[in-house]
């Protein structure tokens, strides 16, 4: 196999996901990771499918690296949000589902609003 960026390998990872392949997935994900460690696109993946594997712990703790790289992202929020409502942490879900709410808003916010029969 030729060298393979981190990206590269999110992107194949993401299609195992699709096809089914999940120990496929997360194989090329943990090498992403090894390329960069600091890959949010890597560990939001990596938390995601843990998370429909049913584990919730590793899921976790990917999300929350993913979140320390950018805590401003609706989705990992979102994914965070999901996770603790599964290990019984209603406090921590909720938390993080009003925090993706409070970043969607801030996103509307910026785009200028649409005119009456959608003349701009």
């Amino acid at each position: 196999m030729s060298e393979l960026s981190a990206q590269t390998l999110v992107e194949e990872a993401t299609l195992d996901y699709a096809l089914g392949e999940e120990a496929s997935a997360l194989d090329k994900l943990k090498q992403a990771l090894s390329l960069d460690p600091g890959s949010f696109a890597a560990l939001h993946a990596q938390a995601e499918i843990l998370f429909s594997c049913r584990r919730f712990d590793e899921a976790l703790e990917a999300a929350e690296k993913a979140c320390s790289i950018q805590p401003d992202d609706i989705h990992i929020h979102t994914t965070l949000s999901r996770i603790w409502m599964e290990k019984g942490d209603k406090e921590s879900a909720e938390r993080h589902g009003a925090e993706a709410r409070r970043l969607s808003w801030k996103e509307e916010l910026k785009e200028p609003p649409s005119s009456p029969g959608g003349l701009s």
